[in-house]
């Protein structure tokens, strides 16, 4: 569980596609992830503090993963009753949250790598299989799920050893939620505040 939780840190993702068409090609997909791959890489590698590592790799996620769309299904049924200005606070809270939350563990990655394995087409994206190796702990696959529904190649997905990882952040927005009886301005505060 403790490996799966380091890379929540490296990405994070929707568990159920988008409606979009595919024009997409394998290659697309398999660059994208090696160049979100590379940029993860060098962080790990740069020797930089962990809060600079932070900054680094909240500007990771921002630009290869789809978080309008992530942050929404973050949000769960309760995004439908958000105005506007709740969505925007909230994608951005959840953005730094999860930047802040799992950043933190990139000093303990450091030795480890990532590294694509294959891609295939799956419905209406890619599948791009990578494996991770880690420091005395054996190699393990990380799975990211490509499309180009916003009109750029973003992943909107990600599974570990078969685990979606989003469905945790989904269940802890909503325990948040839970917690403040519904409102969503404090629980964005709340949000802020969580590491």
């Amino acid at each position: 569980m403790y490996r799966r939780q380091v890379l929540m840190g490296l990405t994070s993702a929707a568990i159920v596609a988008p409606n979009f068409a595919l024009a997409l090609n394998e290659g697309q997909a398999e660059d994208l992830i090696n160049r979100l791959i590379t940029d993860i890489n060098q962080v790990i590698a740069s020797g930089k503090s962990e809060n600079a590592m932070i900054r680094e790799f909240e500007r990771i996620f921002a630009r290869y993963s789809d978080t309008s769309y992530i942050s929404a299904y973050a949000m769960g049924v309760d995004g439908r009753r958000a105005s506007s200005g709740q969505k925007r606070a909230f994608s951005d809270a959840f953005q730094s949250y999860i930047a802040r939350k799992y950043g933190r563990r990139f000093r303990e990655f450091i030795g480890g790598r990532l590294e694509v394995r294959g891609v295939q087409k799956v419905k209406n994206w890619f599948e791009v299989s990578t494996i991770a190796y880690l420091q005395g702990q054996s190699p393990f696959e990380v799975t990211f799920h490509v499309s180009d529904r916003t009109g750029s190649d973003l992943f909107f997905n990600m599974y570990i050893e078969g685990v979606n990882l989003l469905l945790t952040e989904r269940t802890e927005i909503g325990a948040l939620l839970d917690r403040r009886r519904g409102d969503i301005d404090a629980m964005i505060g709340d949000l802020q505040s969580l590491s």
